[in-house]
């Protein structure tokens, strides 16, 4: 019997990783106009599963091991315009591009999994 799922928790990971980065994309391009708006992105998600395997952190529920609000740092992306906001609304797109990449890689690694499962068990 299967009792280590860790692949299937990694591909979640990686989607909820990707999920809160485009919420944070989000709210930069809203405030593209705002006046001392400063851009801001989260840690890779090398480095946070790196950190939370390093410590040996587990989840007992969904959500229990959650760092979105830790993680997000301000990064300088651009220059800065006279108003003081750094949001580019190119740098921008090319992060949602790097986005839905990390978010089809995860929606793959969980499908190719669940395949791999399904095919050892016999089945189709």
């Amino acid at each position: 019997m299967i009792q280590d799922m860790t692949i299937f928790q990694l591909a979640s990971g990686l989607a909820r990783h990707a999920s809160d980065r485009q919420a944070i994309v989000a709210e930069n391009i809203a405030n593209a106009d705002t006046p001392g708006y400063k851009a801001r992105d989260l840690i890779p998600f090398e480095e946070t599963f790196a950190a939370q395997s390093a410590l040996g952190l587990r989840g007992t529920r969904p959500g229990h091991i959650s760092r979105r609000a830790e993680t997000v740092f301000t990064s300088p992306f651009g220059v800065e315009s006279p108003n003081g906001n750094t949001v580019s609304i190119e740098s921008e797109m090319m992060r949602m591009t790097e986005i839905r990449q990390e978010h089809d890689m995860a929606i793959g690694i969980y499908q190719k999994s669940l395949q791999i499962l399904r095919t050892s068990m016999g089945r189709k």
